[in-house]
């Protein structure tokens, strides 16, 4: 697996979510539990992971939908 963003915005994560999902590859959003319970004071930032195969193109497109 390799961490391609990190971030606090849910909206943002849910929406690169989409993007990845509609190009057909797989993501997870990890350390979302670790950031409630935190209080989401954005000290734990999510991250967005994909499989190691599937880095490069996740990437690029992120990439060409400007979120890179």
């Amino acid at each position: 697996m390799q961490t391609i963003v990190l971030t606090n915005d849910a909206v943002r994560l849910s929406f690169l979510m989409a993007l990845l999902a509609d190009a057909g590859i797989t993501a997870l959003v990890l350390d979302a539990h670790t950031s409630a319970l935190e209080g989401s004071i954005g000290a734990i930032p999510r991250r967005l992971a994909v499989a190691d195969e599937d880095a490069a193109r996740a990437r690029r497109v992120l990439a060409e939908a400007g979120e890179a």
